[in-house]
């Protein structure tokens, strides 16, 4: 950890370089950002990006408020990205598109757009994770009947809307295509234009050249909502535990 003077230099070196973007999580580990393009989920931001972590959650309780920084990171553009879409993306670029280029960025659509607090989309996200392994997509979609049923029972004790049978359907019709893979992609594809009707764009070329060449490398958790949800937790796992899941709670 740097002196608070070794902090002050290097923010005074590095601020031409990263102007508008110099982020102060408190200890819940995250900030709301603008909403630009869905894309940055996997593309990452224009500018680097110094992130200094304060102790206002604690300092809060005992003024008068003396904000202190207690941790710090520097982060690359790119890296400026989800962590989890962005490795889900790696690793399936190079097949997808030597199969077919269409197929592929409808994959990289949906990773842009989902919304892991829809059931059926995070089970989808399950399916694309494992995308290449038809034994593996059959043990999700298995998986996800108990799931189904489990969460609808709770939901009703808790009289919240229920998960539509229609989702369920959604998963199980899967295993009529083959293979199996293009059963999933297209499922994905059809969650994208069930939710996000017009919002949900292709990418246009210069994100899919950048798509293709690069290094899809973020660090971050980002939620999609009317504004970003930028999840720093895991860059500070020393002390905030194993936080990678875009949906950790951010009170």
């Amino acid at each position: 950890m740097p002196t608070k003077e070794q902090l002050r230099s290097i923010i005074r070196d590095n601020l031409t370089e990263i102007a508008g973007g110099i982020k102060s999580p408190s200890q819940n580990y995250c900030t709301s950002e603008p909403f630009f393009s869905a894309y940055e989920r996997l593309l990452g931001s224009e500018h680097d990006m110094m992130v200094l972590l304060t102790d206002y959650q604690t300092a809060k309780k005992t003024p008068p408020l003396r904000l202190q920084i207690i941790g710090w990171r520097y982060l690359t553009g790119t890296q400026v990205a989800d962590v989890n879409l962005c490795r889900i993306a790696r690793a399936n670029r190079e097949s997808l598109v030597a199969d077919n280029e269409a197929r592929a960025k409808k994959v990289f659509r949906f990773l842009a757009y989902i919304n892991q607090s829809d059931w059926l989309g995070k089970q989808l996200l399950r399916l694309i994770d494992v995308l290449q392994d038809e034994n593996a997509v059959r043990t999700t979609i298995a998986e996800a009947i108990p799931d189904f049923e489990r969460k609808n029972l709770e939901f009703a004790r808790k009289s919240k809307p229920l998960i539509p049978e229609q989702d369920i359907e959604a998963l199980k019709g899967i295993l009529g295509i083959r293979p199996l893979r293009i059963g999933v992609i297209e499922a994905a594809d059809n969650w994208v234009i069930q939710t996000q009707k017009e919002a949900g764009r292709a990418p246009n070329d210069n994100e899919w050249q950048r798509l293709l060449s690069g290094p899809l490398d973020g660090q971050i958790g980002m939620s999609f909502a009317l504004q970003w949800r930028y999840n720093f937790g895991r860059l500070f796992s020393d002390t905030a535990g194993n936080q990678t899941d875009e949906e950790e709670p951010c009170e």
